[in-house]
């Protein structure tokens, strides 16, 4: 998730001047999130996971903004589950969406 999140070049602004903070891109650039979700399931896998990986009290405390964990926790779930909803509408297939949370940076 994270190397392809930086292929996509995304700028300091998207960031929120938040130089690393992937999962501000969940608010901020829900498109380039969305681009990594497809990307995936356009090659046939079955699940993806969420954008969540620091989104925790302990990683975004680091960039001050531990108020903002359910923000950006519900929207990288919401982007997953809508990308996840929307190539199940093409084929019928189900797809899956996995909380990823990671223990801080």
């Amino acid at each position: 998730m994270g190397t392809m999140l930086q292929a996509a070049d995304p700028s300091l602004e998207d960031f929120q001047q938040l130089e690393g903070c992937n999962e501000v891109l969940n608010v901020t650039r829900p498109d380039i999130v969305a681009s990594v979700h497809e990307a995936y399931f356009a090659v046939g896998v079955d699940c993806v996971e969420t954008n969540t990986f620091g989104a925790n009290f302990a990683a975004l405390a680091e960039y001050d903004i531990a108020g903002r964990v359910g923000e950006l926790s519900e929207a990288g779930a919401r982007i997953a589950r809508e990308a996840a909803d929307s190539f199940t509408g093409r084929d019928g297939r189900p797809r899956w969406v996995l909380g990823s949370m990671g223990p801080g940076t």
